[in-house]
């Protein structure tokens, strides 16, 4: 049995398993037409996944999390009239949205590149990717990862600051859905606030790859990275404080719905950033940073590490600190909060 047999079995128990209920391995068995034996290898590594799968002796196999899967036509649905600005795909399994779509892209689309509007939904990641070389970590129905594609008709000099404009979308959608406390950090994460005790909880992030000319025209990836919930065997694998959509929606939304939003936002932050550049955006951006005014320190490529207090960001996006050399601008480096 090769590996990849073992793969498609695995997927087809688990979307049996997606409503939540217990089912016997005698009843998953007859389904498939093969033996309890391979039903029990075909799920004994799911873990792996960020499933916690429930095995309790007489009543068979459950998901602790019942897996709300994405469907095409749902999303349609939730997009209702913007449904013709997107054109959908969604895998089971990939190792990364953006590597997938960044190859469809081409140079551009007379070229039989992919069209702008393409969007890729992944129901797991393998080894999807942050800034600076980190890995996402994303488990089967518990997070939401996709990417899109867009086209300017600008050069990649005029895109600056457009990692900050997304972020700007997704607070919008976000707090469209009812969450609270929704915060942005320089340059891409988005965060679920800051607690009593003064932790960042990442929420998302997003990961933004061009191609084209500097003077145009250009097309971007935009990888987006949200956690819905975190189940135990999923928050223990990463690497820092971690929030979840759940904490901060009274009422949670499906990722259906959820995709569809974001996408939304999406669509109409991106004309209009290219109508207008960054500019259009640093207030509303500022309102959302949760170092705004704050002491903080940045550390840069070379391990060095420049304080001040964070002032906001030029209409460019560069993150201005006031220092004790002065006001300083930043395209570049990870920030972080001083207590």
């Amino acid at each position: 049995m090769t590996k990849d047999i073992v793969q498609a079995r695995t997927w087809q128990l688990l979307n049996i398993l997606a409503d939540g209920e217990f089912h016997s391995g005698e009843a998953l068995a007859g389904r498939l037409g093969v033996s309890r034996a391979s039903v029990f290898n075909a799920l004994a590594d799911v873990a792996e996944y960020g499933v916690a799968l429930q095995r309790i002796r007489g009543r068979g196999y459950r998901l602790a999390h019942p897996w709300q899967r994405l469907e095409r036509e749902e999303v349609l649905r939730w997009l209702g009239k913007d449904a013709g600005q997107f054109d959908i795909g969604i895998l089971p399994q990939a190792a990364s949205s953006n590597t997938l779509l960044l190859q469809r892209a081409g140079l551009d689309a007379v070229n039989g590149g992919a069209p702008g509007g393409s969007v890729l939904a992944v129901e797991l990641q393998t080894a999807g990717r942050g800034r600076m070389g980190r890995t996402w970590r994303s488990g089967l129905g518990s997070t939401l990862t996709f990417s899109l594609l867009w086209r300017f008709d600008c050069g990649l000099n005029a895109l600056s600051g457009l990692s900050l404009a997304v972020g700007v979308a997704i607070a919008r959608a976000l707090n469209g859905l009812g969450a609270q406390d929704v915060r942005l950090k320089w340059p891409n994460d988005i965060l679920t606030g800051q607690s009593k005790s003064g932790d960042q909880r990442k929420l998302g992030g997003v990961l933004i790859e061009a191609q084209g000319d500097m003077l145009g025209p250009s097309a971007v990836v935009i990888g987006i990275g949200l956690n819905c919930f975190l189940p135990d065997n999923l928050s223990g694998r990463i690497d820092q404080p971690a929030g979840a959509l759940d904490e901060l929606c009274q009422d949670m939304p499906t990722r259906n719905r959820l995709l569809a939003a974001v996408l939304q936002e999406l669509a109409e932050a991106l004309r209009q950033f290219a109508q207008s550049g960054f500019a259009a955006f640093g207030g509303e951006w500022e309102r959302y940073h949760i170092h705004q005014n704050q002491p903080v320190q940045l550390r840069m490529a070379d391990d060095s590490v420049v304080t001040g207090i964070a002032r906001g960001v030029s209409d460019r996006g560069e993150l201005r600190l006031e220092t004790a050399q002065g006001m300083r601008q930043f395209n570049s480096g990870e920030a972080g909060g001083l207590r």
